[in-house]
């Protein structure tokens, strides 16, 4: 069917980003899954592009975008290529609207300049070792001190996408205790600078998929957090999660949506390509058969995940909405990765070969952002259930 969704200035954003990726990710990307994240200045030539800062305000060096479409794009155009672009996805689509949206001026003065030049890196934790999908139980602390001057932080995060590189690390840490009428409550967000005395990087997690990207163990010694770098109120740190959650979500219901158009384009090339017993693959009806119903269902990712984006940039994407197109793109695009490998017989199976990696990468996005069974909770709550 027929795509509405991106114009003229989309598709000539992404000509330049298929170029650049074919030109400067492709021939090095193995190189970073070696290494286990990109090159410092990997993120530096992001910012150089404009990448990082699309959407970001305009004074302060962004591309000022009123949409997420551009972001899309590079989504759609890394999966397209089978590489990934490090912690991009988490520093520019997960954390810039906590910043746009929540820091003060002094805050985006500091930040946003380095956030949109590469120079300055970011992620967020909020999963620690004993919580999970329950944010509401989060245990690490942070103790204002008695003049009000800074918070001692205490306490550790696992699961943090960027958390060994990163510069800056957004920490969802409790403020104040729970009550049992707002479980909820006490939750505040502190922007950490890593070079703080009692911060400190643990694993570095070994991954079956996202190799390029890094994932590590925080740990939090009384870190002392200049009051300042307090991101919103305090206290209100659940109900700016849950704000920002429905564009997480979208995300990766977009890389889904990505991933399952790319392994139908590598499972069609393959089959073409393949002989045994003495004719193509494709002649076979099987083959036929699968493939038909692998494009019928890429057909209706795609067509939710467009219908979300353009929700999302006029504003009416509300939670329920994304939880669906969450559960409905990454279970989708399982399925159809996982047809898709089966027609590449063993050859599926070595990660030379993109499908490969499509299928250990994707894996990860029915537990990230929210388990789908969380999702389906979601959703029947929205149902009155």
């Amino acid at each position: 069917m027929l795509r509405t969704v991106f114009d003229e200035e989309h598709e000539a954003f992404r000509k330049v980003v298929r170029d650049f990726i074919a030109r400067e990710v492709a021939p090095v990307h193995h190189e970073w899954e070696e290494q286990g994240h990109p090159p410092r200045d990997f993120y530096r030539r992001l910012g150089e592009m404009g990448i990082l800062g699309i959407e970001a305000p305009e004074q302060f060096g962004g591309g000022g975008a009123d949409t997420f479409k551009f972001s899309a794009v590079v989504t759609e155009e890394a999966a397209r290529a089978g590489v990934t672009f490090g912690t991009y996805s988490v520093h520019s689509n997960l954390i810039l609207p906590y910043l746009v949206k929540y820091a003060t001026e002094e805050q985006k003065k500091r930040w946003l300049p380095g956030f949109i030049s590469g120079d300055i890196m970011t992620s967020i934790a909020m999963t620690e070792p004993g919580t999970g999908s329950d944010l509401a139980n989060i245990a690490t602390t942070a103790k204002l001190s008695d003049d009000g001057s800074h918070y001692l932080l205490n306490g550790a995060k696992t699961f943090i996408t960027g958390g060994a590189l990163a510069d800056l690390v957004l920490v969802v840490c409790r403020t104040a205790a729970s009550t049992p009428e707002n479980r909820r409550g006490g939750l505040s967000i502190l922007c950490v600078d890593t070079t703080s005395q009692g911060y400190s990087v643990g694993r570095k997690l070994q991954k079956i998929g996202l190799k390029a990207s890094d994932t590590a163990e925080l740990s939090f010694d009384n870190v002392r957090v200049p009051v300042e770098d307090r991101l919103g109120e305090e206290g209100e740190g659940f109900n700016y999660l849950t704000h920002n959650l429905a564009q997480e979500r979208l995300t990766i219901a977009l890389q889904s949506s990505a991933a399952a158009q790319a392994a139908l384009r590598h499972a069609l090339d393959y089959v073409k390509d393949r002989n045994i017993f003495g004719k193509p693959l494709a002649a076979f009806q099987n083959t036929k058969f699968v493939l038909a119903e692998c494009a019928t269902d890429v057909e209706a990712i795609v067509l939710m995940a467009d219908r979300a984006l353009e929700l999302h940039d006029s504003g009416d994407l509300t939670v329920a909405d994304a939880a669906k197109v969450k559960l409905f793109c990454t279970e989708g695009a399982g399925r159809v990765i996982d047809k898709c490998l089966q027609l590449h017989g063993g050859y599926g199976y070595v990660t030379e070969y993109p499908i490969a990696r499509l299928y250990a990468d994707t894996r990860v996005s029915r537990i990230y952002g929210g388990t789908s069974e969380v999702m389906k909770t979601i959703i029947a709550k929205s149902l009155g259930i």
